[in-house]
């Protein structure tokens, strides 16, 4: 069992407790990449770059801001095919790749034809997110501390004692969480599908350490 549910020395009672909070995402960040190769280096670069600025013009079509788009660098790389006896020079791959963030989730579809058909020939993914994390974060903690003191209420009434004061409190990473304590967790799932958002889950776990009281 993992050594983050217990409290060296007890003192008293220390409890876990833990919450999700599910919501419908917001906004959609899409990664995708331009991949060219051509026989010389500068033939790469002028392709690759020609179809980074009709990706740039395909999405301000649909009103998505620049500042919402990530573009890396151009990078250069020499590409071989290992298919026969021998590895066989191919040319120079210049690689472009794009995170954009799209807050109109219903022109996603649209918006992704779009990108593809200007250029961008691979897709790495769609990632759906939630722009009040923060607050459903927070939510979540405060559903987490209760869930911890309604367990610590039950166990005081078996054993015949009574809460005291909280004298510890430790936060469990939310990656933690979602590893070790999901089955803890309570609250709703998240969809599956190609461009299908589903539902953000948003999760908290905490270690409640709390004195006893006698009689």
């Amino acid at each position: 069992m993992d050594n983050t549910q217990f409290i060296d020395a007890p003192w008293g009672i220390s409890v876990f407790g833990a919450a999700d909070v599910s919501t419908t995402p917001d906004l959609a960040r899409m990664k995708v990449r331009i991949r060219e190769t051509r026989p010389k280096p500068a033939e790469a670069f002028e392709v690759t770059r020609a179809a980074v600025g009709r990706v740039r013009e395909a999405l301000r079509r649909h009103g998505v801001p620049d500042a919402a788009v990530s573009t890396s660098r151009l990078g250069l790389e020499s590409e071989w095919d290992y298919g026969g006896r021998e590895q066989r020079f191919v040319g120079y791959r210049c690689t472009a790749a794009f995170v954009i963030e799209l807050r109109e989730l219903d022109a996603l579809e649209q918006v992704l034809v779009d990108v593809v058909e200007a250029g961008a020939n691979h897709v790495d993914g769609v990632e759906f997110d939630v722009s009040t994390k923060r607050e459903l974060r927070a939510e979540a903690r405060r559903a987490a501390v209760a869930a911890a003191r309604e367990k610590a209420e039950l166990y005081a009434e078996a054993a015949g004692v009574r809460l005291g004061a909280v004298v510890h409190i430790q936060d469990v990473d939310s990656e933690q969480l979602s590893t070790h304590y999901r089955g803890h967790g309570r609250g709703g799932g998240s969809g599956e599908g190609d461009l299908t958002p589903g539902a953000i889950r948003v999760s908290a776990g905490v270690l409640l350490g709390l004195a006893l009281i006698s009689g």
